[in-house]
């Protein structure tokens, strides 16, 4: 990833260089005036230019303009002074941000959001309003950021977008809306996505001082009043989805195991070991990988916890779209197949049996041949922990009678 900065000021472009590449790994060609830059922008393809609006050579924004309507490349703008009218001025020609040349911060700021530019790529964002006018400038404003758009005229038709595209991260919701109006969407989404699911921002133009408050408390991340300032809006939407990441990496904490990211014990038995889960058929599997101990002994843990992780990721890659793969601890993983039968469970699982046989894991002491032992069991009008007791005698089992092989009931 290449960036570029357009600064006279030695110091500044020395700083932001420095940051740039010690915190996100990019490269940064640096041009103290317009001339240069335009060299530069000829030979190299930029991810974003950050710009000082004032340069020796170009004064008003004129490096900023070119680079926004010749090279179509996103543009940060760096300014020592900037007023209300320079200020409107130069957000109507679709910056990403400008920032205050103030103090280290806005250096830090600026790396912060060159960061989430490279991020927002992979970001969906819904856009749900019935005027036209309204719904292309936020898609405008977001396009600006490089977020991926997708657009519904009222809160019916975000439900079904939202049903198509499983993966949006963020839903702008103005009120007023036919069929739907944003706070009876927001109630529908929050039925059915949690809050590291999707975030979402409600809009309003309406005077209606208890509209925000109503908005959060059924289920918005937070609120707007049309009409809003670029740089509110902006700002609004990045620590919204900054918040999202924070809750996406506690949940992730607290659920995926912290050296193979498969879930946790924790996280099984939370989604399997319910009433209303006995009633239904689940099928489960103890996965134990034979003489664990022995890669341990032999090549160091650091290579043991190679084996695990390629483990688990062969474990997610095979039944991880359709059931719940768990680590218990140690070599010891666990597969719940939900609606399967321990005769259909055991043929999957034997069939991901011979594919690790037949393919070694490569480590740093070289390509090692790993095999498990197996004891699948269903449940039967019982509690989890029954059905995983038998599994684990049917794991026993299975290791006695010479491993690498499934017992299953």
């Amino acid at each position: 990833m290449r960036v570029l900065i357009v600064e006279d000021s030695h110091t500044v472009s020395k700083v932001l260089k420095h940051l740039i590449v010690q915190e996100l790994g990019y490269h940064v060609d640096i041009a103290p005036d317009m001339s240069c830059a335009l060299t530069l922008l000829e030979q190299h393809q930029y991810f974003v230019v950050v710009a000082d609006l004032n340069l020796p050579d170009a004064s008003n924004g004129d490096i900023v303009r070119l680079v926004l309507s010749s090279y179509k490349t996103p543009c940060i703008v760096l300014t020592s002074n900037l007023d209300a009218h320079q200020r409107r001025e130069i957000l109507k020609l679709g910056i990403v941000d400008y920032i205050p040349k103030d103090n280290r911060y806005s250096y830090q700021y600026v790396v912060k959001l060159i960061d989430r530019l490279y991020r927002n790529q992979q970001v969906k964002v819904l856009v749900a309003d019935d005027s036209v006018v309204s719904r292309k400038f936020v898609r405008m404003l977001l396009e600006h950021h490089l977020f991926q758009v997708l657009e519904a005229n009222d809160g019916e038709e975000a439900l079904e977008v939202l049903e198509r595209e499983p993966d949006i991260q963020l839903l702008i919701t103005d009120y007023n809306m036919p069929k739907i109006d944003g706070v009876e969407l927001i109630l529908r989404v929050r039925e059915k996505y949690h809050r590291e699911d999707i975030a979402i921002i409600g809009l309003s133009n309406d005077n209606d001082e208890s509209l925000s408050a109503k908005f959060i408390k059924n289920g918005a991340n937070d609120f707007l009043q049309k009409p809003f300032v670029h740089e509110e809006f902006h700002c609004r939407v990045l620590n919204t989805l900054d918040s999202l990441d924070m809750m996406r990496n506690l949940w992730a904490k607290a659920n995926r195991d912290y050296l193979t990211k498969s879930y946790t014990r924790r996280y099984f038995f939370s989604q399997h070991d319910t009433k209303d889960s006995e009633s239904g058929r689940l099928t489960v599997a103890l996965l134990d990988i034979d003489f664990f101990k022995k890669i341990n002994d032999t090549h160091g843990h650091d290579t043991g916890d190679q084996v695990l992780i390629e483990f688990a990721q062969r474990l997610e890659n095979a039944f991880g779209a359709n059931f719940t793969v768990a680590r218990f601890g140690g070599e010891e993983f666990v597969i719940a197949f939900k609606g399967l039968d321990s005769t259909k469970a055991s043929t999957l699982i034997n069939k991901f049996r011979e594919q690790c046989a037949a393919n070694p894991i490569n480590t740093s002491a070289g390509d090692l041949h790993v095999s498990f032992s197996c004891g699948v069991s269903t449940r039967e009008n019982e509690t989890l922990d029954h059905a995983l007791q038998r599994a684990d005698e049917l794991l026993y089992q299975a290791k006695a009678a010479g491993r690498n092989q499934v017992m299953s009931q």
